[in-house]
């Protein structure tokens, strides 16, 4: 989204194995202890903001700007509720895929086969929509800037973009774009982490206090 808009921004990784999102500073700018999470310097009224959770960084970022968010009414409410439908569906289910899939302690069949079966009707439900739409929204917006790092991940949920050709397509197109690329090259540049069962990374990423 910044690459998109042309802000300057500056990246503080934060490692999420090693336990950074539970220090005090991060806490005061994301009080879920999640990522992603941004501090704009150049907020309302000229004093810094920060903000965490996706959708509404998406949103502040595109109120901010005037990009990627249509003003007239009916497009903006169809823009919005596809990016509810990535985070009340898209990030939670497959987020669960990923989970039961990858780094669940034991295999439970059940979970498996019940956040498998929900990424296989959710991924349905964009090919439908993106078969007379080039775009979620029909213009390129949030909406797909948000579901796009999900689709990336399609092999981890259990799911194969050719049985998906409209959104295969649609995946295909933004990851092309220019800013998406850049976006892609920054998160190259960090650590990479695999958190294994019962080691200090994967309680840092799921136990309790996570």
């Amino acid at each position: 989204m910044l690459a998109e808009l042309g802000l300057h921004y500056r990246v503080l990784p934060i490692d999420i194995t090693s336990g950074d999102q539970f220090g005090a500073e991060f806490l005061k700018i994301s009080p879920n202890n999640k990522i992603p999470a941004i501090v704009d310097h150049d907020g309302p009224g000229g004093n810094p903001i920060s903000i965490f959770e996706s959708g509404a960084i998406l949103l502040y970022l595109a109120e901010k700007t005037g990009k990627l968010l249509p003003t007239e009414v009916r497009a903006r409410t169809n823009a919005l509720q596809w990016l509810m439908f990535q985070m009340g569906g898209v990030g939670p289910m497959l987020g669960q895929a990923h989970h039961f899939r990858r780094y669940a302690p034991e295999q439970i069949q059940y979970a498996v086969d019940r956040y498998t079966n929900e990424a296989t009707r959710l991924y349905g439900v964009m090919d439908r929509q993106l078969a007379n739409s080039e775009y979620l929204a029909g213009d390129y917006s949030i909406a797909d800037i948000a579901t796009f790092p999900w689709i990336r991940l399609h092999r981890w949920q259990g799911q194969d973009l050719q049985d998906f050709p409209n959104l295969k397509r649609w995946f295909d197109a933004i990851k092309a774009r220019s800013a998406v690329e850049e976006g892609l090259a920054v998160m190259s540049e960090t650590k990479r982490w695999e958190a294994k069962p019962g080691t200090a990374s994967w309680k840092n990423m799921f136990d309790a206090k996570a």
